[in-house]
């Protein structure tokens, strides 16, 4: 596969992914933290914020792999 087309379909999954995880952990957050402290919000944001890299991560590698003719 060509690395632009690979970096495009990796554009689009990362893109995705971001909107998808957001409205995850925000319905999360709305059905489980509703009365919670302030303390529980800020882990959970914080850690649902962070979460989402290990995918993303993922995604870049592929993204960075060397085509056909490189390598």
């Amino acid at each position: 596969m060509p690395v632009r087309l690979r970096k495009l379909i990796g554009t689009i999954l990362l893109v995705a992914l971001v909107v998808l995880y957001a409205f995850v952990a925000s319905a999360v957050a709305v059905a489980r933290l509703g009365d919670a402290g302030g303390l529980a919000h800020f882990l959970f944001f914080l850690l649902s914020g962070l979460l989402w890299v290990l995918p993303g991560m993922a995604i870049v590698s592929w993204m960075q792999k060397p085509g056909r003719s490189e390598s």
